[in-house]
């Protein structure tokens, strides 16, 4: 049993603790009560300013122990073997992983993309090089051989089983099937504009039956089920609109491809653009799934990754939302919250840990080509980077794929195979 002493027991260092001690089967008490602590058999940590006659002593910070969201001067470290920050000249690896897990920092922050988006570009893991990796994962394990070294701590690493799961983002059913015919006079219109030929013929071939329809990538999604991976597709059902452009909601042959795709996998909702802003929208996107799967709706990936902390949290949890997939970034690849874990969210306004389960994903597809600019074969090279960090810290190795770019179609030629590459990692390999 690990003894600590804190001055406050506080949410925050409650919630640190879970990740870094409960999570690796590290039994420990908290102590606030200076007489009881000096009378305490065992190891001990002095986690406070106060002092202990032949007791390790670890300086706080003071951010696990605030109740509101305060401004630090922050740098870095190293701490034991690994570096972290350093808040307001104090270097503190629970704080590093509190601030990182619960985001802080974009709440501190005005920076956004041009859709309104934090852009990983401008988070402090990018900045210092550590956005590939598990940062709050690394501190953890740095924190116990610290206490191992330090203080005879009785901890062992040990290899976890990592689980790989695929998930799907349908914000597009068809890519010519199925549209009303306002839409697909204006597409067809904008491909003669710009000398789209291919497109023009496809169209073409598409209507008439003579080509399956290039986002139509159903069967190859269930036949992945047959494996026993776990699988979840989240389904756009917004309102049409700039960014939400799916077929309706009411199109019988919509209706019909989700009850046909529920028999594999589960069905979360991709909530849309449009519902980032309204919580109505998002209600009514819920219940439009929910009617046509006729289950309750639990889990959720905002479309295009929008994420506005911690209002988008809020209210997924006042919709009855307990999983939520949509902690990533769009520019660049890796661990935004540190972490391949899931984990409770936090919500920072109210000081307080949330019954939301937040399911981090390491890689889009989008990201790896379209932002990243990456060839297939660089591609692979960068998502065994990504594994490989995952089998050595542990959690879940989630990957976002879209129908539309397993198909070899049009730019996406080629990243059927990077897929397939993903989805046939194996642990042991990288051991």
């Amino acid at each position: 049993m690990l003894n600590i002493f804190v001055d406050h027991i506080s949410p925050r260092l409650i919630y640190t603790l879970q990740f870094v001690l409960e999570n690796r089967g590290v039994d420990y008490q908290l102590c606030n009560d200076y007489i009881q602590f000096q009378q305490m058999e065992g190891m001990k940590l002095n986690y406070s300013e106060r002092h202990f006659d032949h007791v390790l002593q670890l300086r706080p910070s003071t951010l696990l122990f605030e109740e509101t969201i305060e401004e630090y001067e922050i740098s870095t470290a190293l701490f034991f073997q690994e570096a972290c920050f350093s808040f307001n000249e104090v270097v503190d690896p629970l704080a590093s992983i509190f601030f990182t897990l619960s985001r802080m920092e974009e709440y501190q922050t005005d920076e956004k993309d041009s859709l309104g988006r934090f852009p990983g570009k401008k988070s402090l893991l990018y900045k210092y090089g550590w956005h590939e990796k598990a940062m709050c994962d690394r501190w953890s394990i740095d924190f116990l051989y610290y206490l191992k070294s330090q203080c005879g701590l009785h901890w062992h690493s040990k290899l976890e089983l990592v689980d790989c799961i695929p998930t799907f983002d349908i914000d597009n059913a068809y890519a010519y099937l199925h549209k009303n015919q306002i839409r697909t006079k204006l597409a067809t219109a904008k491909d003669y504009l710009y000398n789209r030929k291919d497109r023009l013929a496809d169209r073409k071939k598409v209507l008439a039956g003579e080509m399956k329809d290039p986002y139509d990538t159903y069967e190859f999604i269930q036949t992945l089920s047959m494996t026993g991976a776990k699988m979840t597709i989240f389904w756009l059902l917004g309102d049409y609109g700039t960014y939400d452009k799916n077929i309706s909601h009411q199109h019988p042959a919509q209706r019909k491809l989700i009850k046909k795709m529920s028999e594999c996998a589960e069905i979360g909702i991709h909530a849309s653009y449009g519902a980032n802003d309204s919580e109505y929208q998002l209600m009514s996107e819920i219940q439009r799934l929910t009617e046509i799967t006729e289950t309750d709706v639990r889990k959720n990936r905002q479309h295009f990754l929008m994420l506005n902390l911690p209002f988008t949290y809020q209210a997924l949890i006042r919709q009855k939302i307990t999983d939520d997939y949509t902690m990533g970034y769009a520019d660049i690849a890796g661990f935004r919250a540190g972490t391949a874990r899931s984990y409770p969210w936090f919500d920072l306004h109210r000081n307080d840990t949330t019954s939301l389960t937040i399911h981090p994903f390491s890689y889009m597809d989008g990201t790896l080509k379209e932002y990243l600019n990456l060839t297939p074969n660089e591609a692979k090279v960068k998502i065994a980077e990504l594994f490989r960090e995952v089998c050595q810290y542990g959690g879940q190795f989630s990957y976002i794929w879209h129908n539309e770019t397993i198909g070899d179609y049009a730019h996406w030629k080629g990243w059927k195979d990077v897929f397939t590459y993903t989805f046939n990692l194996n642990q042991a390999d990288f051991i």
